[in-house]
């Protein structure tokens, strides 16, 4: 395949509709633009920084000639990992795909256009779009500006109802790669497992002829078979399994087992064949009304929230960071995640399968706030992000519960539908895993609530309510815990709780935006989580992993502070806070590694 980091030609225009560049160096300013990187911050520009509206990506390449010639010849796809947020790409001037929504991949087969010209170059031309309306995902709105007196002609702001930047481009990996005519489409696997015996049931697609066989092996890390099969459904058997255990559950955390599926199929009078080896962990979920078990055991999500953003780049893939996240996560002594406010790159996704950190792992469901977004567009459009994001990680040991929004209006009455229809979708598409949204409702007014198989709640006692007043904190929580409880008899996980401090800001007693007061009001929240979690809570995520940044307002200095890393991840004093409570944490369970020294290497 081809794969590369792009340098590409970028072209942006300054309106919301869109006309095709005839000579983009007539239309309008031309600059290099690397691939994967969002180009909000890129150059020194503030109109691109806030640019709102149809930017362009051009890039020319070469295709081997062996991918343009055979009979049959093979299948050219072109893959994006992700682009935000609405598509329109062409190849050689011909639209080849389009797609809504900027966190999750799409592709084309293009060897239509391609295979008629071998030795030419390829010209892949992508038109992206950054606007958000009532009806995308996330939801967003334009307003215009009408007052000619205090603000020039045709002056539009695109208003959100979260809290982080719109960040826009190619924020992911583009590959060129090639299949055989005849191709494994999809692989599901699923796991069961006892005290010595495991069961993977997998199921297999394969597209381009009827006349095929599959064959299946399942080889454990040391290479050896321990498990054959063959058809496109079935059933492996593997003896004495090392299960997938999650970071410090166990001595050997993300067990991972490879799956070789190979297919030969007669076309044309051709024998074609194609491998896929897919990673498969053997691990089971399930939830009870006061715990999370994974293979049987109670699991205590103690965990961050984190976002896809770093310097210049914004949300562009960063295989630096991504390592060096994954480093502090593990030095932290975090076994979990969400994947706050929307999917996160595949590559990501892999870490944490190999690491053995748990993903609850959400949609762009973030800012669903007002009455309209609630409508039957809007819920169409949900249900086709669960069916892309459910197709992409469903196989991923990592991923143990489905979260399909973040804070909606769910105090709205149009909310119960909406999530009952969502949730019941996403169950459909994957029966294995509980399925949840995080709310901020109050728990007496809350439609979305009845339909989830855990509460997921956001609070932020003595920071937003009653700021400053750190001594309402166990009664406000304490009450929030017991509420939800009674209501439901589910188990809660505390999914954001935290407070914003500028490092080196120093107080005593402690002050709002102070280092010490992110400690004070941290310790605070794990004294009344240390009883909780004796009875129905079974988590924490800490709001944020590291500073990132929103737009620009009164409240926001340089985005949000509420990171226990700074933005370039280096700790706050409420890092060293967290890190002592995971550890202890940790520690009650058995199996467990030493403790982790800030110097330690992590790299496999």
């Amino acid at each position: 395949r081809i794969k590369e980091q792009l340098i590409v030609k970028f072209l942006f225009l300054n309106s919301l509709f869109l006309p095709f560049p005839r000579n983009s160096c007539q239309t309008g300013p031309v600059i290099d633009m690397p691939v994967p990187a969002s180009f909000n911050d890129i150059t020194q520009d503030p109109s691109l920084e806030n640019y709102i509206g149809w930017v362009w990506y051009e890039k020319e390449v070469l295709l081997p000639l062996r991918w343009l010639q055979g009979d049959p010849a093979p299948r050219v796809v072109l893959r994006f990992g992700s682009a935000h947020y609405y598509s329109i790409v062409w190849v050689n001037g011909v639209q080849v795909v389009e797609h809504e929504g900027g966190h999750l991949p799409f592709e084309a087969d293009i060897s239509s256009v391609v295979q008629g010209s071998p030795g030419s170059l390829c010209r892949i031309t992508v038109a992206l779009n950054n606007t958000l309306t009532p009806h995308t995902l996330p939801p967003g709105s334009i307003q215009y500006m009408a007052d000619k007196s205090r603000y020039p002609k045709n002056y539009f702001v695109q208003n959100t109802k979260f809290d982080f930047f719109n960040y826009a481009g190619i924020h992911r990996p583009v590959v060129l790669y090639t299949t055989p005519a005849a191709y494994i489409d999809d692989i599901t696997v699923t796991t069961t497992s006892s005290d010595s015996v495991a069961m993977v049931q997998y199921q297999v697609s394969v597209v381009g002829s009827t006349a095929n066989s599959l064959s299946l092996s399942l080889r454990d890390q040391e290479g050896k078979v321990v498990a054959t099969g063959d058809g496109p459904v079935g059933e492996l058997k593997v003896l004495n399994p090392n299960l997938w255990w999650p970071y410090l559950m166990h001595e050997n955390p993300g067990y991972l087992y490879s799956l070789e599926v190979r297919m030969q199929a007669q076309l044309g009078g051709a024998l074609l064949e194609d491998v896929y080896t897919l990673p498969v962990g053997i691990r089971t979920v399930h939830v009870t009304s006061s715990q999370f078990l994974i293979n049987g055991r109670p699991f205590y999500f103690h965990g961050v929230n984190k976002h896809e953003d770093a310097d210049i780049r914004g949300k562009g893939l960063d295989w630096p960071l991504i390592v060096k996240d994954f480093n502090l996560l593990r030095w932290l002594g975090a076994n979990s995640f969400r994947t706050s406010h929307y999917p996160y790159a595949e590559e990501i996704m892999d870490l944490c399968d190999a690491y053995g950190i748990a993903v609850i792992d959400e949609s762009p469901g973030v800012g669903i706030k007002l009455p309209e977004s609630f409508g039957n567009r809007s819920l169409q459009h949900h249900l086709a992000v669960m069916e892309e994001l459910v197709r992409r990680d469903k196989n991923r040991p990592s991923v143990v519960m489905w979260s399909v929004a973040n804070e909606p209006a769910s105090e709205l009455p149009p909310a119960a539908h909406y999530f009952k229809t969502v949730i019941a979708h996403t169950k459909a598409l994957d029966p294995s895993r509980p399925v949840t949204f995080v709310t901020d409702a109050n728990y007496a007014l809350d439609h979305g609530a009845p339909y989830v198989d855990v509460i997921c709640v956001n609070s932020y006692f003595s920071w937003y309510h009653d700021p400053g007043h750190l001594e309402v904190i166990p009664l406000q929580l304490t009450a929030q815990f017991e509420n939800w409880y009674k209501t439901y008899q589910k188990p809660i996980i505390q999914s954001e709780y935290g407070a914003d401090s500028v490092p080196g800001l120093h107080s005593d007693p402690p002050m709002m935006f102070t280092e010490e007061y992110q400690q004070a009001l941290l310790r605070e929240y794990h004294s009344v989580l240390d009883k909780k979690r004796k009875e129905y809570v079974i988590g924490e995520l800490i709001w944020n992993f590291a500073d990132f940044m929103t737009n620009q307002g009164t409240t926001r200095v340089l985005g949000n502070k509420k990171g226990i890393f700074t933005r370039q991840r280096q700790p706050k004093a409420a890092a060293f806070v967290l890190r002592d409570r995971y550890w202890k944490i940790a520690n009650e369970s058995s199996c467990l590694p030493p403790a982790i020294t800030s110097h330690s290497l992590f790299l496999k």
